[in-house]
């Protein structure tokens, strides 16, 4: 089981919800927002136990705050720093972070109805700070 400090059970959970957020938050509406959250939600109790773990852990992520440019620009940082945290941990573990993030954004997009612009745009945005896009 890999270890991770407090800080980098805090950077990857914000980073993990902050993702999701960016993408629910694309296309406003506050019923689709509950359908996303669970599509979130089920997509996160899907990864491995370890990483379940690492998302359950330690209370509610801390998301940006700010604009709607400074949350973007810290859920990203955040996304940045988790793949160098996972990295150094191994490749099984950045991997798996990857697949589940990626796995939630793309389950969220679709919650609602299908993927709008907007949301397409901000999972190109999320893909690409993990390296996947």
């Amino acid at each position: 089981m890999t270890e991770y400090s407090e800080l980098e059970r805090q950077t990857l959970r914000s980073a993990a919800y902050g993702a999701v957020f960016l993408v629910s938050t694309a296309e406003p509406g506050m019923m689709d927002m509950v359908k996303e959250s669970f599509a979130a939600s089920k997509a996160f109790a899907a990864s491995s136990p370890e990483l379940r773990d690492v998302l359950r852990a330690g209370g509610l992520p801390k998301v940006p705050k700010g604009s709607p440019a400074e949350i973007e620009n810290g859920v990203l940082s955040a996304l940045q720093q988790s793949t160098s945290i996972l990295q150094a941990k191994g490749q099984p573990d950045l991997d798996g972070f990857r697949s589940a993030v990626t796995t939630a954004v793309d389950r969220v997009a679709m919650a609602a109805g299908g993927t709008s612009d907007a949301e397409a745009a901000a999972i190109g945005k999320v893909k690409a700070a993990l390296g996947t896009g």
